[in-house]
């Protein structure tokens, strides 16, 4: 059960949770959005992907959810090719919670999370075992909306349709979630409750996080390892505090940031 992945991850020797060896990709054969990639996503960890927009983060990060498939090189996934994963067991290893998420008007947010189930089910098979129901629960538990299982999804706020995506990968049961620009469109309050409700699913139950975010303050302070990106290339990995520098942030972003520390904290000054 995802509540208990602490304990079973403990006997887990650390290792790469998912690993990209020189991939590329094209759109339509044209000019090459992403150049000999290779990257190594640690276990247990949260890993960010950074750049200016048009970087190539996104794609890559589709590339990773099997959205798309690379012209060159290969991503693998528990040491095996992801192509050569079923789509049942890919979702058992990996949930993804993209961007932009839609869901029908009329369905209700227990339902939704429901579907996370799905990987685990046969054909026609609803979700009603008890370690369904008990996976279920936990992940609404977890993501605070429990409260709204018999609500709407279409009559939530945004952080709290937000909140319902993410329990719905939760209840997947999976080592690694990822999660495309999870802050985007919400106010600051909920993009600070998210991020915290990220850093407790890695910190308490030992998930490893990839995230693509576009704030740099946000990476800096959630972020074990960040992943820099420029013209579709990755300029540096390493660890956030020691990563960040001016010259760091000047070859990603084009200009210079100012960068400061407040108790012990590195932030960029807005400009």
């Amino acid at each position: 059960m995802a509540y208990r992945l602490e304990k079973e991850r403990s006997a887990v020797e650390a290792s790469d949770a998912m690993e990209i060896r020189d991939l590329s990709f094209s759109y339509d054969g044209r000019e090459k959005v992403l150049t000999h990639i290779d990257l190594c996503i640690p276990r247990g960890k949260i890993t960010v992907l950074l750049g200016a927009n048009g970087c190539g983060k996104t794609t890559l990060f589709r590339l990773m959810a099997r959205n798309l498939s690379p012209d060159e090189g290969e991503i693998l996934l528990g040491g095996v090719r992801i192509e050569e994963l079923s789509r049942k067991e890919f979702a058992r290893r990996a949930a993804i919670v993209h961007q932009s998420n839609t869901a029908p008007p009329d369905l209700c947010v227990e339902t939704l999370v429901g579907y996370g189930r799905t990987p685990y089910l046969h054909a026609f098979q609803s979700a009603g075992s008890k370690s369904d129901c008990d996976a279920i629960r936990w992940a609404m538990e977890l993501t605070d909306v429990l409260k709204h299982r018999k609500k709407m999804v279409s009559k939530l706020s945004g952080g709290q349709r937000q909140r319902v995506w993410i329990a719905a990968a939760l209840a997947q049961e999976t080592e690694l979630l990822m999660l495309d620009e999870p802050t985007s469109f919400l106010d600051i309050r909920y993009q600070i409750e998210l991020l915290q409700l990220i850093r407790r699913l890695n910190r308490d139950y030992g998930m490893t996080i990839v995230m693509v975010l576009h704030d740099i303050n946000q990476a800096i302070r959630y972020a074990d390892e960040i992943v820099g990106m420029k013209d579709g290339r990755i300029t540096a990995q390493g660890p956030a505090e020691e990563l960040v520098t001016p010259d760091f942030l000047r070859e990603l972003y084009g200009i210079a940031l100012p960068l400061t520390e407040l108790s012990g904290q590195k932030f960029v000054l807005a400009v």
